[in-house]
């Protein structure tokens, strides 16, 4: 099977350079025999920046350029010549990447905005030449400031998508048939579970021009808590929806029942989105008359919105729009919205359960890293030269 181009979890060595060497060098000039010290100081090294931008919508072009390192700082010349800065490097991300150490699993940093920027790594700070050392006992002082060492990590970035309506469901329970009906996306459609390998996008156009953006993930089951299915790994996405839209086919035995057991399984995923506000869709309608819809109403949860659509058959579309819409623009959820990046919490990552992760996002082998570069080159103007006579 051909690799997607969807990628959400990539593995990446960065470091940051090292700052210049100050120089030790004494002023030689014609009539001048005692110049004294005019050693420059050390560029600074580069830093590493991560830079949040809307053109890109997945993490594949980092996944073949696991190295981003910096260049390091010039060392200090004569003449009080200050070394060239090193080179900053920017790494673009799309808006709604998060950031961890992936020997320690700590959070570091979400990039949720367009432009936004990040110091993910410094360089290091450049020496001071032996200028700054001359004193009135030490008038010509033959040591300088090395400069400040380099930073190196080994980061995770996980993509959480943006979007305003998250579908939560079973395989099969017709959540990319409605995308399909709702947008022009065209995520894959089949008869058998796990359809939808990847998350997919689509922009819902609503009343005078007005849209708001719907997000499909792949189907959860029972378990997936416990890694069962797909497991949890694509419930990222959904952490940053406004809108929680679950799905339950209408042909099920006890549609109140699955709608818990994917409510629980979102809860333990993440106990923050219970704070979302949810609707339930009752998918493939077109399969139920009036007098079996007016008997399953009767037995469905009460604190939340409930509607009965078919994707297929257009049923019932324009009043879950209405819904969604009525939803988003509730003032508790437009409240909501103002203190969401403020309120949500990014957990570390459990240590006994990231190498697992690694493995199942296929992010374990460990990146080889050439450190040829590190080499420090000699100043010429820092080496005394001896004449050796025969």
């Amino acid at each position: 099977m051909a690799e997607s181009n969807f990628v959400d979890y990539v593995k990446i060595v960065c470091r940051s350079g090292k700052g210049g060497r100050g120089s030790t060098h004494m002023h030689r000039a014609k009539y001048a025999p005692n110049g004294g010290p005019d050693g420059g100081d050390g560029g600074r090294g580069g830093n590493i920046y991560l830079r949040g931008n809307h053109n890109y919508w997945t993490l594949l072009h980092l996944r073949y350029d696991r190295h981003i390192f910096a260049t390091h700082g010039g060392n200090g010349g004569k003449n009080g010549s200050t070394g060239a800065d090193g080179e900053d490097r920017y790494i673009d991300v799309p808006c709604g990447t998060v950031v961890y150490n992936a020997e320690t699993g700590e959070y570091i940093c979400d990039v949720t905005k367009d432009g936004q920027i990040v110091t993910l790594l410094k360089g290091g700070r450049g020496g001071l030449g032996n200028r700054h050392f001359a004193t009135a006992t030490n008038q010509a002082p033959r040591y300088a400031q090395p400069g400040e060492p380099m930073q190196e990590m080994t980061v995770i970035m996980e993509l959480k998508l943006l979007a305003d309506v998250g579908l939560v469901g079973f395989p099969n329970a017709g959540k990319s048939t409605l995308l399909s009906a709702l947008s022009s996306a065209r995520p894959k459609i089949a008869g058998y579970p796990f359809t939808t390998m990847e998350p997919s996008l689509g922009i819902v156009s609503y009343r005078n021009g007005q849209s708001f953006v719907m997000a499909d993930i792949p189907g959860i089951i029972e378990g997936a808590s416990e890694g069962k299915g797909l497991g949890l790994r694509f419930l990222r996405h959904i952490e940053r929806n406004s809108l929680l839209l679950f799905m339950v086919p209408g042909d099920t035995d006890d549609i109140k029942k699955e709608y818990g057991i994917l409510l629980n399984e979102v809860c333990k995923f993440n106990p923050q989105l219970m704070d979302k506000q949810r609707v339930l869709a009752v998918t493939k309608s077109d399969l139920l008359d009036e007098e079996l819809v007016q008997m399953l109403s009767q037995d469905l949860p009460e604190d939340l919105p409930v509607i009965f659509i078919s994707a297929v058959v257009q049923k019932g579309l324009t009043e879950l729009k209405d819904i969604l819409w009525t939803a988003l623009n509730s003032e508790s959820n437009k409240i909501a919205s103002i203190t969401q990046e403020e309120s949500i919490v990014h957990r570390n990552k459990d240590l006994g359960w990231l190498q697992q992760e690694l493995e199942n996002e296929g992010e374990d082998q460990p990146i080889i890293v050439d450190d040829i570069q590190d080499i420090e080159d000699l100043d010429d103007d820092d080496i005394e030269w001896v004449d050796l006579e025969d």
